[in-house]
């Protein structure tokens, strides 16, 4: 990539995130009223419903005091991370320790889940405003709120299981995935902390159970032992968006170590990604795939969704910025290209969620229980620093 290019691309993804994408959220979904924020909104930015998703306050935390850590000292990005921290500790957890997955706009517990992807969002939005603040509070409430993940982790049956185990034993690869990415965010917050053997951990998960070479595939439900569950659509089922996000998470691991084994273990994921993922007929990418050939039992499979796309496009060009693989750098300026021709909402800011699969919007919504401030902001944030160091280093 010339030098021209980089510093074309080094001004979109930074005007795109402090212009557009950051103005949308602070100006819509900050609850002066009751506090954290409402993020359940419409195309223009109004509520939608005054719920608030407690993974999502997380998210959005974490976002915050990331910009401030990374990109800028910006006070009201700063001001805003309290805010958010603020209403999380006062309202997002019961009496076990464990997180709600939602509350009212006033902070009455709505609802739990047995999964702990909200505690783990818990873990960065803390760690990272408390790198941001020096809080020493919030971090270690982020360090006892790991060692709560963890401990759920590792002991089978302290959460309630999905199906009846006695019948069938099954290992997701999801929490697998997480868990390298939230030990990252509280790595940099607590440097002194033991972290690598955990990271080193949850990446052994995901080669040990979940990776299946002969196929080519990251499988997102196996066995107990990582057994291949082809009887069942679960078994075959490949997200190509986890994948991704999987393997940037694993490149990023090798990034810090200067691990070159790592990278070049992790770079595999991605191709087949790509490669089982990509829609040849209409462009963009599958939301879920059957390795066999077929048909997917999830009824949104076809559809383009915002997070695989945004995934895909840090996850292609850190890929080309660490292995200089030209392959990669024409994979991200095809994704990027697909995306930005069809996500972005040039009416009111940000970005549609949802197209079908010609790319046609489904829903024109901005905010629900899983959208939110989260992949669209992490990646423009993320290539424009990582564009920034190859800049520098190219001058």
């Amino acid at each position: 990539m010339d030098l021209n290019r980089m510093k074309e691309l080094h001004n979109y993804f930074h005007d795109e995130l402090v212009n557009n994408t950051m103005p949308f959220w602070m100006n819509h979904a900050t609850d002066r009223e009751y506090g954290g924020f409402t993020t359940f909104l419409d195309r223009k930015g109004e509520i939608l419903s005054t719920d608030k998703p407690m993974w999502v306050m997380g998210r959005i935390t974490w976002l915050l005091a990331r910009l401030y850590n990374e990109l800028e000292k910006r006070e009201q990005w700063l001001e805003l991370a309290k805010h958010g921290v603020d209403f999380i500790k006062k309202y997002g957890f019961d009496g076990d320790g464990r997180m709600f997955y939602a509350v009212t706009r006033d902070g009455r517990p709505l609802r739990k889940r047995r999964y702990l992807f909200t505690e783990t969002f818990g873990v960065i939005a803390l760690a990272e405003y408390a790198r941001a603040s020096g809080d020493l509070e919030s971090l270690e409430l982020a360090k006892k709120l790991m060692d709560l993940i963890q401990d759920h982790y590792r002991k089978p049956g302290r959460l309630e299981p999905k199906i009846i185990t006695e019948t069938l034993q099954t290992r997701g690869h999801s929490m697998a995935m997480i868990r390298i990415n939230t030990l990252q965010v509280l790595r940099d917050a607590d440097p002194e902390g033991m972290y690598d053997e955990q990271i080193n951990q949850a990446i052994d998960d995901v080669f040990t159970y979940f990776v299946k070479p002969d196929r080519k595939a990251l499988l997102e439900t196996v066995g107990a032992n990582g057994e291949y569950l082809g009887q069942i659509p679960e078994g075959r089922c490949v997200n190509p968006g986890h994948i991704i996000e999987t393997a940037w998470f694993i490149m990023e691991e090798g990034r810090y170590r200067n691990d070159t084994g790592l990278i070049k273990k992790a770079v595999p994921l991605l191709d087949w990604a790509l490669e089982i993922g990509w829609d040849s007929k209409y462009g963009g990418l599958f939301s879920f795939v059957d390795i066999e050939g077929k048909q997917p039992v999830q009824l949104e499979w076809d559809m383009k969704l915002w997070w695989p796309h945004n995934e895909a496009i840090y996850g292609t060009f850190l890929a080309y910025a660490l292995t200089n693989e030209k392959r990669y750098e024409d994979w991200f300026e095809k994704i990027l290209d697909w995306s930005i021709q069809r996500f972005p909402d040039k009416q009111y800011c940000e970005w549609i969620g949802y197209l079908h699969r010609d790319g046609s919007m489904a829903l024109d919504l901005k905010g629900n229980y899983f959208k939110g401030p989260f992949h669209i902001p992490r990646q423009q944030l993320y290539c424009h620093l990582l564009l920034k160091k190859m800049i520098d280093k190219a001058v």
